[in-house]
């Protein structure tokens, strides 16, 4: 097959969301003094909203919750779950991580290379169902935007991946054919399945090696797969 347009997912496919997340959760494990409130690891603080913001994120692109019910919900359920009293909760804490994680520079290996490599040969494209201020945020501070001759934000048009409609947006926006264009990212029912069903080819990106469904042909596990790849 020869692509012209490859379309690239954001979070935990380029930007390193878990490692930036991370960091920024240790910051504030610090400066709102969690340990005086009981919660004596912070690394079992991170696991356990990591799994819970991962739960939250697979309703929102499915279209289940609302960007307001994810953002009340993930540190609020976090807390809880952890054995805080709701009102022991810290209440800037959701507004202190989403203005400090956006700025995190964390990036898969060789992202920069890569990208740097396949815009010499295909025209490059950004689809991703975060948030407007956030993603534009992330991709000002690591220098992603040179790449990219489209950034297309669900929050801006108002459908998440997997909705075709979001693909359909995408491909109007470059000027591509769905039979010239590949779709790359992490998430097997918001970015593989979505982009099969719109009749796109895809790569799964599986850094950390799940178990890869029958109906996903291609996987990588680095960005840097991708320079044998195409």
């Amino acid at each position: 097959m020869t692509y012209r347009h490859i379309f690239f997912d954001l979070d935990h496919t380029i930007w390193d969301f878990d490692k930036n997340a991370e960091e920024t959760l240790r910051e504030l494990y610090l400066t709102h003094s969690l340990e005086e409130l009981g919660l004596t690891c912070p690394t079992t603080f991170i696991e356990t909203y990591t799994r819970n913001n991962h739960e939250l994120w697979a309703s929102y692109h499915l279209g289940k919750i609302t960007k307001d019910h994810l953002r009340e919900t993930r540190f609020r359920k976090t807390f809880i779950d952890l054995g805080l009293t709701p009102e022991l909760i810290p209440l800037a804490f959701e507004e202190d991580y989403v203005r400090i994680c956006p700025t995190k520079t964390n990036l898969f290996p060789k992202a920069h290379e890569v990208l740097s490599y396949l815009q010499n040969k295909y025209s490059l494209h950004l689809i991703s169902n975060g948030f407007k201020e956030s993603t534009e945020l992330k991709i000002e501070v690591t220098g992603l935007g040179k790449y990219f001759d489209n950034i297309v934000i669900s929050e801006v048009i108002g459908v998440n991946k997997p909705n075709p409609a979001i693909f359909e947006f995408a491909l109007d926006a470059a000027g591509a054919r769905k039979e010239e264009s590949i779709m790359i990212g992490d998430s097997i029912e918001a970015d593989i399945r979505g982009a099969m069903a719109f009749g796109m080819d895809a790569i799964f990106f599986n850094p950390f090696g799940k178990e890869k469904p029958d109906d996903i042909k291609h996987q990588i596990v680095c960005l840097e797969d991708l320079m044998k790849f195409l």
